[in-house]
C-alpha cells in the first residue's frame, strides 16, 4: 500500500467485477450522453446539458430479478429527512426478497465468502443476510432534534434524500434511481465533472463511473458519483465490504480506474458510502 491503494481490497472487488454476471452492456444494454464539463462551484446554476444523461437503458434489463427487487425498494422511503420512516410489512418483504434474490449471485456468494474469511460476516448464509439487513435497512436518526428514525443506508446511499431549510441532494449515488427519477422528468442532467487527477477533460468512451451535478425536483447535487451499468448486487457487495473490512477512505483499483471508496458509519449501520473519482 505504498502509493495509498488497498491491495486486498482492490483484488475482491477487481474479482467481484469479472463476476458481474448482470452488468450491462454499454451500446446494447444502455448509452448515456455526458454533454458538457461543468464545475462543483457552478451548483446548478448553468445548464452544460440540454439533454438527459441517458440516451437509452433497454427495459427488458429491469426484468432481471435482481434490478426488479431492487426497483421495487425505491418508492419505500420519504425523500425530505426528519420526517419519521415507516417500514410496513410489505415493505419488509421487499427488503427481504431483495436479500434473498442477490444472494443467489456469484458477486454476493463470492463476497460472502471473503468477509467470512476475514472475520468479518457470519459463515451461516441466514445469519448473514441478517447482517445485511441491519447494515443497509435498519433504521436510524440522522436529523438531529428530531425523535424519529429517519434514515437508512439503503436510502441514503441508493435512493437519494433532502433536508429541509436547504437545496441540496444527499447521497443519490446510483444510476438506476438516476434514470428512473430522469425518465420521469425528476431530474435535470447539467454536465459532467472531469476527475480530478485525469490530465484530459475530455469523456471516455463508455465510461463505467462518472461524476454528475444534477436537480433532483427542486433540489441540486453539486457533484455526485456513480457507477455506470453495474448491478444492484455489485454495489452491494462493493459498499458492504468497504464498510466492514476498509477505513473512512479505501483507494481501489480495477481495470483502468482507480477510484476512493468513502465510509461513513453510524455505529453497525452504514450511514453513506459512495465513490469519489480520481
Amino acid at each position: 500500500m505504498a502509493d495509498g491503494r488497498n491491495t486486498d481490497l482492490s483484488e475482491i472487488i477487481s474479482k467481484l467485477w469479472e463476476l458481474d454476471e448482470n452488468q450491462l452492456t454499454p451500446g446494447e444494454d444502455f448509452s448515456i450522453d455526458l454533454q458538457g464539463k461543468t464545475k462543483v462551484y457552478n451548483d446548478g446554476r448553468q445548464d452544460k446539458a440540454s439533454d438527459p444523461l441517458f440516451s437509452f437503458v433497454k427495459e427488458s434489463v429491469f426484468k432481471r430479478e435482481t434490478y426488479k427487487n431492487f426497483v421495487a425498494l425505491l418508492d419505500n422511503y420519504e425523500q425530505e429527512t426528519g420526517l419519521q420512516e415507516e417500514v410496513t410489512e410489505e415493505e419488509f418483504r421487499e427488503n427481504c426478497r431483495f436479500i434473498d434474490s442477490i444472494m443467489k449471485t456469484k458477486v454476493m456468494k463470492e463476497a460472502h465468502k471473503f468477509l467470512v474469511s476475514k472475520g468479518a460476516s457470519p459463515r451461516d448464509e441466514q445469519a448473514f443476510k441478517r447482517q445485511l439487513y441491519d447494515i443497509w435497512f435498519k433504521l436510524y436518526r440522522r436529523t438531529k432534534g428530531v425523535r424519529n428514525s429517519d434514515s437508512s443506508g439503503f436510502e441514503h446511499v441508493f435512493v437519494g434524500e433532502t433536508r429541509s431549510g436547504t437545496d441540496d441532494v444527499m447521497g443519490f449515488h446510483n444510476w438506476i434511481q438516476f434514470y428512473l427519477q430522469e425518465k420521469h422528468g425528476n431530474i435535470d442532467y447539467k454536465g459532467w465533472i472531469p476527475p480530478r487527477g485525469r490530465r484530459s477533460h475530455r469523456p471516455i468512451d463508455n465510461p463505467r463511473l462518472i461524476s454528475v451535478q444534477f436537480s433532483w425536483k427542486q433540489d441540486v447535487k453539486a457533484v455526485g458519483s456513480t457507477f455506470i451499468g453495474t448491478s444492484p448486487e455489485f454495489e452491494i457487495a462493493l459498499y458492504t465490504i468497504c464498510f466492514l473490512c476498509g477505513e473512512d477512505s479505501n483507494l481501489i483499483e480495477v481495470e483502468d480506474y482507480t477510484f476512493e471508496i468513502v465510509a461513513h458509519r453510524w455505529g453497525k449501520i452504514l450511514a453513506s458510502c459512495y465513490p469519489v473519482m480520481k
